[in-house]
């Protein structure tokens, strides 16, 4: 068995106890984040029968799974890093999820994009949870009229992303995310990556962002 599935099949064990003692019932979806690794890395576990994956830049993902989506149409792509306005078209064309709408502008961008492809993709607002300058993301005073605006537009607005600031205990923002997540009566939550996931899921996330502990180390 390939490393790569030995230790997707762990960390699914972690999940299903966690879940367990917790008392959770919605299973989270991994998202395999592939990007950097090269798709000879990617390809055994695609073949074990994992659909979802995650890339943050969109060239790279046009580049490397343009002929694997066409072979395999129940993969899902989900873009988890910055959107650029001028990347939009591009990005609708191969993913199926965007993780980080964090502006009117973008929204509208992909409303527009949308209409010209007729096509519908499934987003998440990031939020900046940690009000970190550095950082993408609304602010959260900000993300319930963004959140009204995609409304306005008739965009799939799912449920809320973040990522918490390095240096700190990421359970705070997890929760405080939730809360958000509540308010707007939205579904779904993509917190957690290989570092913070099994405290995601304590706290109801239910996409989570796995790379390195699936893959390895990247180069």
């Amino acid at each position: 068995m390939h490393d790569s599935i030995k230790r997707y099949e762990n960390i699914t064990k972690s999940i299903l106890l966690k879940l367990e003692e917790q008392k959770i019932d919605k299973i989270p979806k991994i998202i395999a984040v592939s990007k950097t690794f090269k798709i000879e890395k990617i390809i055994p576990l695609i073949d074990f029968g994992h659909l979802d994956y995650g890339e943050n830049k969109v060239q790279e993902a046009v580049d490397k799974w343009s002929d694997l989506k066409l072979k395999n149409q129940d993969i899902k792509l989900h873009l988890i890093g910055k959107l650029q306005s001028n990347k939009v078209k591009f990005a609708l064309k191969i993913f199926d999820y965007i993780h980080s709408v964090d502006s009117e502008k973008l929204a509208k961008k992909i409303f527009d994009e949308e209409l010209k492809q007729n096509k519908k993709v499934k987003l998440f607002l990031q939020v900046n949870i940690g009000d970190e300058d550095q950082k993408s993301g609304v602010n959260k005073d900000q993300l319930e009229k963004l959140y009204n605006y995609c409304i306005k537009l008739n965009l799939d607005v799912i449920g809320l992303m973040c990522i918490p600031p390095v240096s700190k205990e990421p359970e705070k923002y997890f929760k405080e995310t939730n809360i958000l997540k509540q308010k707007l009566n939205l579904s779904e939550l993509s917190m957690g990556m290989s570092s913070d996931y099994l405290k995601a899921v304590e706290n109801s996330s239910t996409y989570l962002r796995i790379g390195s502990s699936i893959f390895g180390n990247r180069g």
